[in-house]
């Protein structure tokens, strides 16, 4: 792999903070471009010169940039584990559930622009994903299934608990930038709202 030398912008080798923090830069303009002119059509040499890098200092940090775009496709799954972790996944009861759901509507408001590039790029990250690269949300789904097909739950909560996972993710995730002109607090407020309403005790059918 290339070094950067003085002309890339970087003198020498970085220290571990210092290289955290230019591949953080990177990413976040890698993410940029991909979103305003799509992965296919943005060269390493581009994001470079955005941040007034050579090519080279590029390839310190990344071998390619299909490596970028999967650097940038595993932050998006890094969102749920801070909610995952609050509760016990074990007996999740409705109570649970919507505190669940209230820490993934926070993390995703949060990495909104991270869902506008995969809108974006969904061929390029298919492709990503038939080279094998999405173990990680493999392992985030099955999570979810788990959860979902918990036998402590009776049938009408395992329904219940997934129409509200739905009723988060469809707005925030699946209807992409459909809702891009609502702020964020008010778009997190009505979500949440959707989810508690769904979870509303009602007399058993």
């Amino acid at each position: 792999m290339v070094k950067p030398t003085s002309e890339t912008g970087l003198s020498g080798p970085e220290g571990g903070a210092e290289q955290e923090s230019t591949r953080e830069r990177i990413l976040d303009i890698a993410m940029e471009l991909f979103t305003e002119q799509g992965y296919e059509k943005t060269s390493l040499r581009q994001i470079a010169e955005r941040l007034g890098f050579s090519k080279a200092a590029i390839y310190y940090h990344f071998a390619s940039k299909d490596e970028i775009l999967l650097a940038l496709h595993m932050r998006l799954h890094e969102f749920g584990r801070g909610a995952l972790s609050t509760v016990d996944l074990g007996d999740l009861r409705s109570g649970a559930w919507l505190e669940l759901l209230n820490g993934l509507v926070e993390q995703i408001l949060r990495h909104r622009s991270l869902f506008v590039l995969h809108e974006r790029n969904r061929a390029a990250l298919e492709q990503l994903h038939r080279q094998g690269h999405d173990a990680e949300h493999e392992d985030l789904d099955i999570l979810f299934r788990q959860v979902l097909a918990n036998p402590a739950l009776s049938a009408r909560e395992r329904v219940r608990l997934a129409c509200t996972f739905g009723a988060v993710m469809g707005p925030l995730v699946l209807s992409g930038e459909v809702f891009a002109d609502i702020p964020t607090d008010q778009l997190g407020a009505l979500v949440r709202e959707a989810a508690h309403d769904l979870l509303l005790p009602v007399a058993p059918v």
